[in-house]
């Protein structure tokens, strides 16, 4: 139980920075459609007001994505530090940005020891990135996780040491920077030395996928699906997009210099620019994004199925308009990552499928940069291109469903709304609560979450019966001392609460989204008990 409680904890604290995910995607898309000329008309033509009050905005919107590092380096203590959860945040930014300092400064220094470059730019293939402003190795969001996770194991172990009086100044976070201080030096020093080699092997397969046709393009497309959480996917896409890999100045560009002559051209697009099949990963996310959604609904118990609903609208939508997939797939890639792996594989099988039968363009984004890149322009002379793609993505959103809903079902596996709940339906009413509580109601200012968080506290059999207090993405996880005292799931849901799961003395009340702000107000009642 242990080892599948620390999982699902892990899964938990993950979902915490993915729910910002939707609205920032939601925003971008809005930009996007709102400066493309071929949808608003002339006044979204670059230069004018208009076009510049929307690149404000879009960003404004691009900022979760583009610091998606430090989100889950803070996001992972919230989720996971046993005690003064708030500290354990400080500490890992901290230690996480004394990490990528370290790497900086050895790439700087000892460059050539390490292969590296480090006068390049940023971006592209050059394997850096900067993160708050620190020009370091691009290790996406493992390296954020690894370094983050090390630190709330310093945090649980080392926050309440006692130290000599004379050294106090030492104790609690200060003690657990200086301990991940040192631990981060050789952590930095083997990233340094061994990171570079994964990037450079990943780039040099370039050559072997630009000659291998359907295959080529069916590697290229699963490796820039199942890289995504490493960063490493930079390296996949980017000599193909944007670099010499096919076409000397990417695909990107040469499909816009060729646009007017592709379009008014009737020969097939695969014999006018066959390197346009290394440019339609995104329609896995357009295509396959609906696929999964309507699998995490209709797999989701129905009484769950309309809070299921409200993630899966605005993430799904992200995902389709805009091709920004991170807030779908990282909603299940740390739940469950046979899923993300199942993912890649369909992806790819849909794009070699569709360059198999013709399908070719600069299809990297979503379902805005398809219809103004390709469908709109090449509607008159190549109508059966797009009706083969429309007809393989729908079939391919099938197959995603049937796949996905099977193996949800088969392996049990804990997607969005798949809770079990008790089938003891009776509930208590809020007058039987508020006359249990009335002295509590006497202490402190009442709210819906602390009426649920006082329910749920004198369930527990009190403040003395509680050990620990966290949460996940939509369950409160509390340890007792003595679970024979806690009352039947009843008691839970007088409080709202769509179950409980029982492991021994290790319980999980299911509230749902609203668990972090429950969370806070049960501590704050533990607080005022003791």
């Amino acid at each position: 139980m242990a080892y599948d409680g620390k999982i699902q904890r892990f899964g938990g604290a993950m979902f915490t920075p993915v729910l910002l995910f939707s609205f920032s995607g939601l925003m971008v898309s809005l930009a996007i459609i709102c400066k493309n000329p071929m949808l608003v008309g002339s006044i979204a033509n670059e230069g004018t007001t208009w076009f510049g009050i929307w690149s404000v905005i879009e960003d404004g919107a691009w900022m979760v994505f583009n610091q998606m590092e430090l989100l889950f380096v803070i996001g992972l203590p919230i989720g996971l530090a046993k005690k003064a959860n708030a500290r354990a945040v400080m500490e890992a930014f901290v230690v996480y940005l004394t990490f990528q300092y370290f790497v900086s400064g050895m790439l700087k220094n000892f460059g050539h020891f390490f292969g590296v470059d480090f006068a390049q730019e940023v971006g592209g293939t050059s394997g850096l990135k900067l993160i708050a402003g620190i020009k370091t190795l691009d290790t996406g969001i493992i390296g954020a996780i690894i370094i983050s996770a090390i630190v709330v194991y310093l945090h649980n172990r080392y926050f309440e040491t006692k130290l000599p009086d004379f050294l106090g100044i030492f104790q609690g976070s200060s003690l657990v920077v200086m301990i991940g201080f040192f631990v981060m030096l050789p952590i930095a020093f083997i990233t340094a030395l061994l990171w570079p080699k994964l990037q450079m092997g990943i780039n040099s397969m370039q050559g072997f996928l630009a000659g291998a046709g359907v295959l080529g393009v069916w590697i290229y497309t699963f490796l820039e699906r199942i890289l995504i959480p490493t960063g490493l996917h930079h390296f996949v896409y980017s000599p193909f997009i944007f670099g010499p890999a096919v076409v000397p100045d990417g695909i990107a560009k040469a499909w816009m210099a060729n646009l007017n002559d592709f379009a008014a051209s009737t020969r097939p697009l695969k014999e006018l620019f066959p390197e346009g099949g290394f440019a339609l990963h995104g329609n896995s996310k357009m295509f396959g994004s609906l696929g999964i959604a309507s699998a995490f609904y209709f797999t989701a118990r129905p009484e769950n199925r309309k809070k299921v609903l409200s993630i899966l609208i605005p993430v799904t939508l992200t995902a389709f308009l805009s091709g920004i997939t991170e807030p779908l797939e990282f909603t299940f890639l740390f739940i469950s990552p046979p899923l993300f792996a199942i993912h890649a594989v369909l992806a790819a099988t849909m794009s070699a499928t569709m360059y198999a039968f013709g399908v070719v363009g600069d299809m990297g984004g979503g379902f805005l940069d398809l219809l103004a890149k390709n469908w709109i322009p090449m509607f008159a002379n190549h109508k059966t291109e797009i009706f083969v793609q429309l007809a393989i993505g729908l079939a391919f959103t099938a197959i995603y469903f049937f796949v996905f809903r099977f193996l949800i079902l088969k392996l049990d596996l804990p997607t969005p709304g798949r809770e079990l709940e008790s089938e003891d339906i009776k509930l208590f009413t809020k007058k039987d609560y508020k006359e249990k509580k009335g002295k509590t109601s006497e202490t402190v200012e009442i709210n819906p979450y602390m009426e649920q968080a006082a329910i749920y506290l004198e369930a527990f059999g009190g403040t003395d019966n509680i050990e620990k207090v966290n949460n996940c993405a939509t369950r409160l996880r509390i340890t007792v001392k003595d679970e024979s005292i806690v009352d039947g799931d009843a008691s839970f849901k007088a409080g709202g609460a769509h179950g409980v799961v029982r492991n021994g003395n290790a319980f999980q009340v299911i509230v749902g989204l609203d668990v972090p702000q429950v969370r806070e107000q049960f501590e704050k009642l533990l607080e005022i008990n003791d």
